[in-house]
């Protein structure tokens, strides 16, 4: 499967109450309304937490970017399909009025979107977990871009090969459900979604994505451990100043898998 990322800020006017509430209750109805012209899979709102772990969590990781006020994903079974259904008369037209919604409350030129492939490192059976937002389970997501001195290459084959090894081993007593990387694809229809939005950001090279229980998260010196492992070897690859990091609740609007 395909997914779009789109790391969403608001709107100057717009509390960020404000903003997730329009997405959520005006938005997300108009995208499920398209669901069957753009041939959607699924769509999964993540609503950032006003809460002190975005700051602890930068903080313990150096300067970084301001969290964003959400992210919204959209899956497709492949890039051919994303391809067919946008190029559609059909997927045009419900293209457009999504676009016209976004103008009304999304800061466009600063929230970045691409194309990308998830690759799973820490997979639950059956795959159920969600950060809903009457449960103790919140997501973790990090943007992220590579140092400048590290190709694009050298540092998706180090997160895989490298980082992805010393998260799995340390996410039992870190008390991580689930953790996935999820690369960005460098698809050629990238700069297309962009231009029609007036993106302004550079897209991230991908971003890594953790769920965690903080009713059961476990508070003991093999955590913290797993933890200092964590964010050591994220500083081998990973350009902090221009990376972020927070924790938000799901919404799932649409679900055909």
């Amino acid at each position: 499967m395909i997914r779009l990322v789109f790391c969403l800020r608001r709107q100057s006017q717009l509390s960020r109450q404000a903003f997730q509430a329009y997405w959520l209750d005006q938005h997300a109805p108009l995208v499920a309304s398209f669901a069957t012209d753009l041939n959607i899979l699924r769509y999964v709102q993540t609503h950032t937490l006003d809460d002190p772990g975005n700051a602890a969590a930068q903080g313990a990781r150096g300067s970084m970017e301001p969290e964003y006020d959400g992210v919204a994903e959209l899956w497709w079974s492949t890039e051919a399909d994303f391809e067919s259904a946008m190029a559609s008369d059909q997927g045009q037209a419900a293209g457009a009025a999504l676009l016209a919604d976004e103008q009304k409350f999304i800061d466009l030129p600063q929230s970045p979107l691409w194309l990308a492939y998830e690759y799973p490192q820490v997979n639950p059976s059956p795959e159920n977990v969600i950060a809903r937002v009457k449960s103790n389970v919140v997501r973790v997501f990090f943007p992220l871009r590579q140092q400048s001195q590290i190709s694009e290459a050298d540092a998706r084959h180090y997160w895989l090969t490298q980082h992805g090894p010393i998260v799995r081993d340390g996410a039992q007593a870190a008390g991580i459900l689930c953790y996935r990387q999820v690369h960005r694809a460098n698809s050629p229809f990238d700069e297309a979604i962009q231009a029609a939005r007036g993106t302004e950001i550079e897209s991230y090279l991908g971003h890594a994505e953790a769920w965690v229980d903080r009713g059961t998260a476990p508070d003991t010196d093999e955590a913290r451990v797993a933890g200092a492992s964590f964010i050591a070897d994220e500083h081998n690859f990973i350009d902090m100043q221009r990376s972020t990091i927070f924790f938000g609740k799901e919404h799932t609007i649409i679900d055909k898998r």
